[in-house]
């Protein structure tokens, strides 16, 4: 199956060659805060990435070399514990050696070493002019006097941050020119949830930036990836062969938090081995630990039928019915 490259070739320009990097990313919260002091600093980057902590720093990757790179991602992941608890601040400096400030990173340190160096290999390696020093860069390119005023107004800063996905991240030309990073996906930190043990053992892990094989199974389908929706992929001996797209909503007003299973795409050579009800089972699974009481199937989105020999059950006067559902 052919690997589509987000945003069409023409959005990436030459395509002989990718431009990644793999970073964890901050939460929204401490990301906001972190840009804010971005701004302050007179940081060249801000908007061009968001605030994110390197593992990978850039590195050319040719396309035929991009699903071995994912492999090496979510081989890396999965030797990770959950969840990284990690502290970023107070604010330092790299000068002399080259004049940026940055945020120190501390906490689970062990486990962000042993991540970064998972992942640091195959199309992910590259020749390095200084050693692996975890930081959050607030601003690159200025003066001496400027990092030391930006360093000692900081000296006091601290958060909490807890990272649970790591995020590859691919340079392209924006519309005005202007070279931007964007996710090009992501992995969950943490073992791998495996299925089928001894006979056709079966992959499966969520994601909220799917990779470009995976956008690829979901559009031979004709499902478009809808933006803030989580994809389940399922994949055997490294391969896609499956994914289902699930929306997660907080609770809002009377209701509780919703699960909508948006879509299930399968490949047809495993037509009878289960990939399908094995990813609504991770379906419901991931709508019970987002506190819903249900996963509903959107109208026209999932095979009625199909559900119903799985035991969905019909609408009835729950609040907001769909084609059919599922207690989780």
């Amino acid at each position: 199956m052919e690997a589509a490259l987000p945003g069409g070739c023409a959005a990436w320009g030459d395509v002989t060659r990718l431009r990644l990097g793999v970073v964890l990313l901050l939460p929204p919260g401490v990301a906001a805060e972190v840009d804010g002091l971005r701004r302050g600093g007179g940081d060249p980057a801000l908007g061009a990435i968001p605030a994110h902590l390197t593992l990978v720093p850039p590195v050319n990757v040719r396309p035929d070399d991009l699903a071995a790179a994912l492999a090496v991602l979510r081989a890396a992941a999965a030797g990770s514990p959950p969840a990284l608890a990690l502290t970023v601040g107070p604010a330092a400096t790299f000068h002399p050696v080259t004049p940026t400030a940055f945020l120190a990173v501390g906490g689970s340190l062990h486990g962000l070493h042993g991540l970064r160096d998972r992942v640091f290999s195959g199309p992910f390696e590259r020749r390095l002019d200084h050693p692996f020093h975890p930081h959050v860069t607030l601003t690159t390119d200025q003066p001496p006097e400027r990092l030391t005023a930006m360093v000692m107004a900081l000296a006091d800063y601290r958060a909490a941050v807890t990272v649970e996905r790591v995020t590859v991240m691919a340079e392209r030309r924006h519309s005005n020119g202007r070279r931007v990073w964007t996710p090009l996906a992501d992995a969950a930190l943490g073992p791998a949830i495996v299925v089928g043990r001894g006979g056709l053992p079966l992959e499966l892990a969520d994601t909220g930036v799917p990779d470009s094989e995976v956008q690829a199974r979901l559009a031979e389908g004709g499902v478009t990836f809808p933006a803030g929706c989580r994809v389940l992929c399922a994949r055997r001996n490294g391969a896609g062969v499956g994914a289902a797209v699930v929306r997660l909503t907080p609770p809002c007003g009377p209701y509780g938090a919703r699960g909508v299973l948006e879509a299930v795409v399968v490949d047809p050579a495993e037509g009878r081995t289960g990939v399908g009800g094995r990813l609504l089972d991770h379906a419901a699974a991931l709508a019970a630990g987002a506190g819903a009481a249900r996963l509903e199937a959107s109208p026209g989105a999932v095979d009625d039928d199909w559900l119903a020999a799985l035991g969905w059950r019909e609408p009835d006067d729950l609040p907001r019915p769909a084609g059919r559902w599922r207690p989780v």
